[in-house]
């Protein structure tokens, strides 16, 4: 019998995100992966949301822009058939990395593995009991069957996953009856990029840039004018089922289009090709005793483009909430605000990826005046901020215990410039070693003493900044703000509530350290 702290069931992107951060918060993870090595069969192409702020606060981003197969491309994103085009916008809500999940895997796999967690590849899972204290896991690797057991196990293991069937917990929705296949491509030189993004293809003719809609389905275009390569874009109505392990070819790309279109369009070289179908579910809890759902295995959404951003982000809202249990720092309920906060976040994206499915399977007159009245209404910069914002998952306040709530509370905190008697930071560096922070911004020592009971747990910062949105902020590991100080607010006022935060998410002085 193995033992060890957390049992991370999945090696995707999530798992390798959750075994980092628990590593950066003092808790051994073990990961075990039935695949004995990374797929390579292409999925997401990309990176963008609020995850690409989170890699920032910790000292990560340089390091994944620098993967990039490209530049960034321009902030206009699809929605739905139609586009959310942010390119207007001096500061947009919403960016995006060109990153191949397999270099992302990559990224996180060396990530984890700095951090020295343990990864097991090639070990499936094929039993799991709990009980008050435990859960055990039966395994077969590559030597034959035995068992691990530790404080919590956290199934990452995806769409079809096994943890969330043996933990009992439903995954109701529905599937779309549609496929989508995407690709990368170069385009042959008889077909030519117009200086509009529209092709000229020989013997058919233009090829409108964005999306052509027919009676047979979707077709997509995004390109540089001046270049020839190419993302290429079909969805039609198909009933077949499609083994996610079998990777999609450049004739059935070019079937679909010609499906679609009624067009054959050549190809010199693909360096993508991806399908999926689209599903609206969502785990009807993501904790069951001590099993924890993470990623797809709790949620799956029916548009692109945004289930890494949720997946990620649910793996760093519950990494500092397991260490601080595995600890024996955690304030009672503690654990159960990852389902409390992350099934809301949950439900933000399925809402407006479940707005998508209506914009874009709509085919008659009152679908077409949907879309037209959508694209009108993103022309005016507040409704195209609000929904920028929705996509990426920036506008999410999680709910904060409490009765006075600055408006900050529960918001991803903002990256302050900081001038301190060190030099200038920033709240992104504080941020790197993933450890709760309380900021001081008006240097009010009555704060900075009612948080000395929690220095072993805090980092306590005294900084100024210009147009400081608060006097004091406390920021959680994930960063989100946990309590914020208004400006010039009482003594009293200021040191109960702050009081009342510590105790709420960090626990007492009397509690901490109890198993």
């Amino acid at each position: 019998m193995t033992r060890t702290d957390v049992i991370i069931v999945g090696a995707g992107p999530t798992g390798l995100m959750l075994a980092a951060e628990l590593r950066l918060a003092g808790v051994r993870p073990l990961v075990l992966e039935r695949q004995p090595h990374r797929r390579d069969t292409p999925k997401a192409g990309g990176l963008g949301g609020q995850i690409l702020d989170l890699l920032r606060y910790r000292g990560l981003l340089e390091r994944f822009e620098a993967a990039c197969t490209g530049p960034r491309p321009p902030a206009r994103f699809p929605f739905g058939g139609v586009h959310l085009d942010l390119t207007q916008l001096a500061d947009p809500p919403l960016h995006a990395l060109p990153l191949p999940q397999q270099q992302l895997e990559q990224l996180l796999d060396d990530r984890a593995g700095e951090l020295d967690a343990e990864i097991r590849r090639g070990h499936e899972v094929t039993g799991i009991s709990q009980d008050d204290t435990a859960v055990t896991v039966d395994v077969l690797g590559p030597d034959g069957p035995y068992q691990v057991s530790a404080r919590y196990l956290v199934g990452c293991d995806g769409a079809r996953s096994r943890v969330r069937d043996r933990a009992g917990i439903g995954f109701p929705g529905l599937t779309y009856p549609e496929v989508n296949r995407l690709a990368q491509v170069t385009l042959p030189g008889t077909v030519t990029v117009l200086g509009n993004g529209d092709l000229d293809v020989p013997g058919f003719g233009t090829i409108s840039a964005g999306f052509t809609r027919t009676d047979h389905g979707l077709f997509g275009i995004g390109s540089s004018p001046g270049s020839q390569s190419v993302s290429l874009y079909t969805i039609e109505d198909e009933s077949a089922e499609y083994d996610d392990d079998v990777p999609m070819t450049v004739p059935e790309l070019q079937d679909s289009i010609h499906r679609v279109l009624g067009a054959r369009l050549p190809v010199a070289e693909a360096t993508r090709l991806s399908r999926f179908t689209f599903k609206a579910r969502q785990a009807e809890r993501y904790r069951n005793g001590r099993i924890l759902l993470a990623g797809d295995a709790a949620h799956l959404f029916p548009a692109t483009g945004v289930a890494l951003n949720a997946g990620l982000l649910d793996a760093v809202n519950l990494a500092w909430k397991l260490a601080a249990d595995l600890h024996g720092q955690a304030p009672p309920g503690l654990l159960d605000t990852y389902h409390a906060e992350r099934h809301l976040a949950g439900s933000r994206t399925m809402l407006h990826t479940r707005a998508q499915v209506a914009l874009r399977r709509g085919h008659d007159a009152a679908a077409e005046a949907l879309r037209e009245v959508f694209t009108e209404l993103l022309t005016d910069e507040q409704p195209l901020r609000r929904m920028g914002a929705l996509v990426a998952g920036t506008d999410l306040r999680y709910p904060m215990p409490g009765s006075a709530h600055h408006p900050l509370s529960g918001t991803f905190a903002p990256d302050l410039t900081l001038h301190t008697g060190q030099g200038t930071t920033s709240v992104a560096e504080l941020m790197h070693a993933a450890r709760p922070v309380l900021l001081d911004l008006a240097d009010r020592p009555e704060l900075r003493r009612t948080a000395q009971d929690h220095r072993h747990l805090i980092d306590i910062h005294t900084a100024k900044t210009h147009d400081r949105p608060a006097d004091a902020l406390l920021i959680r590991p994930d960063g989100h703000i946990a309590w914020a100080a208004g400006l010039d607010e009482s003594p009293d006022n200021a040191t109960s509530a702050l009081r009342e935060a510590l105790a709420v998410w960090f626990g007492t002085p009397s509690t901490q350290g109890e198993a």
